[in-house]
């Protein structure tokens, strides 16, 4: 893989981190209980990341977030928390 195509990747799991950090300042200024759907609509929708129809059709359970990127964002119930995740190739 090219240095450029490496640090590309890079930049989109950055990205997705981003969004993770995002969710979670979210909660903590909120300073209650926020719902997954509330997270999705005020935090993950409005970055302009988000493939809106690919996590309408595909999110299942646990709740995910697909981008248009090759990652996306996975809730964790356990742990109250959002990480990235791939769910595309990735080219070389």
């Amino acid at each position: 893989m090219s240095d450029i195509a490496t640090n590309n990747y890079s930049q989109m799991v950055e990205q997705a981190w981003g969004l993770c950090d995002g969710a979670k300042e979210y909660i903590k200024n909120a300073g209650r209980e926020v719902p997954v759907q509330e997270i999705i609509e005020k935090v993950f929708i409005p970055s302009g990341f988000v493939d809106a129809e690919k996590t309408r059709k595909e999110s299942g359970s646990p709740q995910k977030v697909f981008l248009k990127s090759p990652y996306g964002l996975q809730y964790r119930p356990e742990q109250n928390n959002w990480i990235p995740f791939r769910h595309g190739p990735l080219s070389v």
